[in-house]
């Protein structure tokens, strides 16, 4: 063991560091240790499924954050006695607090993001070891019973060998309803779908569209095709998760309340870019506002380029994809400004001008009622957690 600086604050973290979202926490809490000087931190390198935390024998420290997921872990924090902030949603220790990712949320946006490209079969690709992945499970079912979904499911087997698994997967696929969107708990699930679509021969993203969760480049990239995915904010996350330890460690008495993280955004790629609707009408409709993404584009020229009046193209827009001409023009202009962000270094004014905005400032105002923070804020989250 070190020997210990009386000046600095001890803390452990028990976080994996093998996989994106995980890294992204430590991130997040190195950001607030450099604006927060004062902490020396002990971290020992392990996976999700590792759970030998016998490097922390012996440790003798101030505060702790962890991903709490199973009850080993749960008994040696309680053991350690020492503040300490979780970062799991399995919450097995209630009384603390919790920071985690907002996991409705993510599941309405991966209900809108299928819905909106004409799907009417859907499935959902869990691990139930995982509260996080329970949780995305639970609130897709509900998104989708809401209107007038039902959703197939698979549960992933960890005592089967890889391959086992990528079989039993594959006959799952084949067996679906097609054209389908499935909805992958994390990107590695996601991974493991998209080589089980290659196994059944299933076409991607025609018959089956794969949606995965926390945007790990390198996954999502090394895919084939590439693999359209739910960007988190794990930066956010770590950050307040170390906020809240500090004031625990400084003597502030904080409630075991549950903090959510609001994901940033749907990163869409190859396999998810499908446009399946019924209705040729709105598949038309739908089609032209997509093409004009960075254009200013009104109601009256969607009802002029398919011959409808508004009042009926709404009521077939509400029916399949559940939201009104105009409500999708704004959705697909603000999803190309959100990419825009992330992508680019333009300024608010040239984004404006970019994408037929009069003013930046309108079209920022625009931006955070949709997004629920500022263009600034969503770009600074957005670089953070690439």
């Amino acid at each position: 063991m070190p020997p210990r600086n009386p000046n600095d604050r001890q803390v452990a973290l028990v976080i994996e560091t093998s996989n994106a979202y995980a890294r992204g926490l430590l991130s997040g809490i190195h950001q607030y240790m450099l604006a927060n000087p004062g902490w020396s931190i002990y971290l020992g390198e392990h996976s999700r499924q590792d759970t030998d935390l016998s490097w922390l024998e012996g440790w003798q420290g101030d505060g702790l954050i962890a991903r709490i997921e199973n009850w080993y872990i749960a008994e040696k924090v309680q053991e350690l006695g020492v503040p300490a902030v979780d970062l799991s949603a399995a919450r097995l220790l209630p009384g603390l607090p919790c920071v985690e990712t907002d996991d409705e949320k993510i599941a309405a946006m991966a209900v809108d993001h299928f819905v909106a490209r004409g799907l009417r079969h859907f499935a959902y690709c869990g691990d139930e070891r995982f509260g996080w992945s329970v949780k995305r499970r639970e609130w897709f079912r509900i998104r989708l019973a809401e209107r007038g979904g039902a959703c197939h499911e698979y549960a992933i087997v960890p005592s089967r060998t890889v391959a086992d698994a990528r079989t039993a997967m594959a006959t799952w696929v084949r067996d679906l309803p097609k054209p389908i969107g499935i909805f992958a708990c994390y990107d590695i699930a996601g991974q493991g779908v998209l080589e089980a679509c290659k196994i059944a021969g299933v076409e991607v993203p025609d018959e089956v569209a794969v949606l995965g969760v926390d945007n790990d480049h390198l996954i999502c990239s090394l895919t084939t095709p590439p693999m359209s995915s739910i960007q988190s904010d794990p930066i956010s996350t770590g950050y307040l998760a170390a906020s809240l330890l500090d004031e625990m460690m400084a003597g502030t008495r904080v409630s075991g309340e549950l903090h959510l993280v609001e994901p940033l955004r749907i990163v869409t790629r190859q396999s998810t870019d499908i446009l399946s609707v019924a209705d040729p009408l709105v598949g038309k409709a739908l089609r032209f506002i997509r093409s004009r993404a960075e254009q200013a584009t009104s109601v009256a020229m969607v009802e002029r380029h398919v011959g409808l009046t508004r009042r009926a193209l709404d009521v077939r827009f509400q029916r399949l994809i559940g939201r009104t001409v105009h409500h999708e023009i704004i959705r697909v202009r603000m999803e190309r400004l959100a990419a825009l962000l992330a992508q680019t270094d333009a300024t608010l004014p040239q984004l404006a001008d970019r994408l037929g905005f009069a003013h930046a400032e309108y079209m920022g105002v625009v931006f955070k009622r949709y997004a629920g923070r500022s263009p600034g804020q969503y770009r600074k989250a957005s670089r953070a957690s690439r």
